[in-house]
């Protein structure tokens, strides 16, 4: 394989991956790479800053290690890795332009031709195949582009072991920015043999329960129309038509923003008038009998999913937390310096990958990479995370306001068994507050004394200062 081929290859990687072909930055990276150059010399060749460039190869590299299910791709690795691709004959080159991987040609991929005025194409049908013949059908039209991941073997395992153990139906909850996308992509890349079909929806325009399902049922039937009844049916039972697909294939399907379908200003995963199906039909995904899968990516968790999940049961919910160590990964794509003080900006954020490239490269363009002199200001910078923040707490009740209210001017984890006069809430009052708080994912807990005890990290507090 010489670098035309491996282009070639990786052009028609992206183009079923993200349905987009490589751009000519991406290609020169990718050049530089098989060529051993480093990101400066190709930077200074296409009148780039070197730290854009490196950027844009970060990203291309995590996007690469989706597509082809590898741990990690990167620049060092690159050539070797398709040169033992091609050697263990899982990639080779067949003539006319086709690429082979595995038993698959690149013909029944999408070509290169494609014309990007057709988005609805984008990601359909693209199939993998294993020795056994077996072929996974994905539409991950909804999904967004690959970003950056950082390890999470732990909650990888742990997904993978519940899929492989036929649990009916996963939440993965967490904070925007937090990574429940990046994880699940990974995800995907990981476990796809496991499947007939791999669909991604998103939910961010609150679509009706009965369209949705039609959607589904249309690309389980390879685009054919869905009988008139099946609307109609999934209206008013919440899902029979589609589990008759569930329980025939194999089907993993994604659901991303839940929370749009949960009305604001009351307590956390009460549904939008119109859309209390959705809480029947996720009821129906978990109870009935069927191999397949459903997970719910979402900021604040389904009021029925705690009392459907279990050890032992087919439902299984997954709090993302943020990263430890490994986030110092984004410091050094940015450029930061100081590491010994990387730490504590970790924690600062709570390892939130988002918050941490936005402060990141506020530290980059004002502090000339300086973490120190960041920290010596008395005040913790927020800065576009408070447009991030607004969106959760636009969505709380005034009950919860005023207990989040509570907790920022607590130094120390509260203990909610003494409530303090000037909350005026009752004491079950609070309890449904600190629940709701908890499965907003606003709120942490913290044991001393073998009791239970609550408080709130630091960026949550600052904002709720701010907002005074």
């Amino acid at each position: 394989m010489d670098v035309e081929e491996a282009l070639e290859f990786v052009d028609h990687l992206a183009l079923t991956t993200t349905g987009k072909h490589l751009d000519s930055l991406q290609k020169a990276i990718l050049r530089g790479a098989w060529d051993n150059q480093k990101y400066k010399e190709i930077a200074q060749h296409y009148n780039r800053s070197e730290k854009y460039v490196k950027e844009v190869g970060f990203k291309l590299w995590k996007l690469l290690s989706v597509a082809l299910g590898e741990q990690q791709v990167s620049k060092a690795n690159f050539r070797a890795k398709l040169e033992n691709l091609q050697a263990s004959n899982i990639v080779s080159l067949v003539g006319n332009g086709c690429i082979h991987i595995g038993n698959i040609s690149s013909e029944s991929l999408p070509s290169p031709e494609v014309s990007q005025s057709e988005p609805q194409d984008k990601n359909k049908f693209n199939e993998k195949t294993s020795n056994s013949e077996h072929k996974v059908h994905l539409d991950l039209a909804d999904a967004p582009e690959p970003n950056l991941f950082y390890n999470r073997t732990s909650e990888l395992t742990t997904l993978e072991n519940w899929i492989l153990g036929r649990t009916r139906l996963i939440t993965i909850l967490g904070l925007s920015g937090i990574g429940k996308t990046a994880l699940t992509l990974q995800l995907i890349s990981q476990i796809q043999h496991e499947f007939d079909y791999i669909i991604w929806r998103s939910l961010r325009n609150s679509p009706p329960l009965a369209s949705l399902q039609t959607d589904l049922i249309k690309f389980c039937r390879g685009g054919a129309p869905v009988p008139v009844p099946y609307p109609e049916e999934t209206s008013t039972t919440g899902g029979l038509p589609l589990l008759e697909y569930l329980r025939s294939h194999r089907c993993l399907i994604i659901l991303d923003d839940i929370q749009t379908i949960f009305s604001s200003q009351q307590l956390a995963g009460n549904y939008q008038p119109g859309y209390e199906n959705y809480g029947a039909f996720f009821k129906q995904i978990t109870e009935s009998s069927h191999n397949s899968c459903l997970i719910l990516l979402s900021w604040e968790k389904p009021r029925e999913i705690a009392a459907l999940e279990g050890e032992n049961r087919p439902c299984k919910s997954l709090q993302l937390n943020g990263l430890g160590p490994e986030a110092q990964e984004i410091f050094r794509e940015k450029g930061l310096a100081e590491p010994d003080k990387w730490s504590e900006l970790i924690d600062l954020y709570r390892g939130n990958p988002l918050w941490l490239n936005i402060v990141a490269t506020l530290i980059q363009d004002l502090f000339g990479g300086s973490v120190s002199e960041f920290l010596s200001y008395d005040t913790l910078f927020l800065g576009d995370l408070e447009s991030l923040l607004h969106q959760h707490f636009d969505r709380l009740t005034a009950p919860e306001q005023q207990a989040i209210a509570w907790l920022a001017n607590t130094p120390e984890p509260a203990d909610i068994s003494k409530i303090p006069e000037n909350l005026q809430l009752s004491p079950p009052e609070l309890l449904k507050v600190m629940q709701s708080l908890g499965r907003r994912s606003l709120v942490e807990t913290v044991k001393q004394n073998g009791r239970s005890h609550f408080t709130i990290g630091p960026v949550i507090r600052e904002y709720i200062t701010n907002k005074k």
